[in-house]
């Protein structure tokens, strides 16, 4: 039986490469958290939001950008924070991140695979606009 075991796992593991299926497991998802949101009296037709974003150990965005400013503070944890045309920063507690309203923001993950990390993001968006918009 314990010969029979791992053969038939490997069967398995090679038939679902075959198939298509993708070996490698999608990372955990962040959770976000809105804190607050309030429309800016001397900037007509934009808001301010305030969020907590909290990656799980291994957890990462998808590719994407916000059609906003966004300011990044990192409250706990290590963060990798990338925007193409630029090179991937690693942020600790206290360091800062910005991204632009043209930027797309390429990587955004949990510079850990074993303790979570959490960073506050600070958005001036268009009043009624998503936050996020995912890029293919």
């Amino acid at each position: 039986m314990k010969i029979v075991r791992p053969i038939t796992l490997a069967a398995l593991f090679c038939c679902g490469i075959a198939a298509g299926a993708d070996p490698s497991p999608k990372p955990p998802e962040p959770v976000v958290t809105t804190l607050m949101s309030a429309p800016m009296q001397n900037a007509p037709g934009k808001e301010a939001l305030l969020l907590t974003v909290e990656y799980p150990p291994g957890g990462a965005d998808p590719v994407h950008r916000h059609d906003a400013e966004a300011l990044v503070y990192v409250l706990e944890g290590s963060i990798v924070m990338g925007v193409a045309g630029s090179e991937p920063v690693t942020l600790s507690a206290g360091q800062t991140f910005h991204e632009g309203p043209a930027d797309v923001h390429t990587i955004g993950r949990n510079a850990s695979d074993t303790k979570p990390a959490k960073f506050v993001v600070f958005l001036v968006k268009d009043i009624g606009k998503p936050a996020l918009i995912p890029v293919d």
